[in-house]
């Protein structure tokens, strides 16, 4: 027997954080954790936009990352939770910028500003690094609400964002299609 996705509980607007808070639907880390959730969702549609095995390999690796930060997002920081949950690493950050080194390795030198555009999976690409950054700005807005919430949450999602620009412009590069510089209108 399955189980009903449906349970009642917020049908007054409240819901329940990792560790049984109760909290507002509209509360500073229930809109981090949401963004960082369609961050995630936005992420699978690149991924099946791209059709590339070493980019697929290396979002689905970012979307098992940002479930391990929504966790901790939706996790009240002063109880004790019974279920163990996955951690952030260093690592990590560090896993994001030898991706980005490597692609910058093959990218032509950035001389101006790029559009967004030029292949429907860089074009997500780009709609993600924007959620990515808000989800970030999210984070950061909750240091002052006095939310508590770990450095490396905000250094993984300003590394990321940077990640999925050099993404973009790495899947314009292998898919033989041209960057639109922006020139500005004098």
């Amino acid at each position: 027997m399955s189980f009903k996705i449906y349970t009642k509980t917020g049908d007054k607007g409240q819901t329940s954080l990792i560790g049984g808070t109760r909290v507002s639907k509209s509360h500073i880390r229930i809109e981090s954790y949401g963004t960082v959730d369609e961050l995630n969702s936005y992420i699978g549609l690149v991924n099946d936009l791209a059709v590339h095995q070493q980019i697929n390999f290396w979002l689905r690796e970012i979307q098992d990352r940002l479930f391990t930060l929504g966790a901790e997002l939706a996790t009240t920081p002063t109880k004790e939770v019974k279920m163990k949950l996955p951690d952030l690493h260093l690592s990590d950050i560090e896993w994001l910028e030898n991706r980005i080194d490597e692609m910058n390795e093959v990218l032509p030198e950035m001389r101006s500003f790029i559009l967004p555009g030029g292949h429907q999976a860089a074009s997500a690409c780009h709609v993600a690094r924007c959620i990515c950054r808000r989800a970030e700005r999210l984070c950061v807005n909750m240091r002052k609400h006095e939310e508590e919430i770990s450095d490396i949450i905000l250094q993984y999602l300003n590394r990321l964002s940077d990640f999925l620009f050099v993404l973009s412009r790495y899947i314009i590069h292998i898919n033989g299609k041209e960057e639109t510089p922006w020139r500005a209108r004098l």
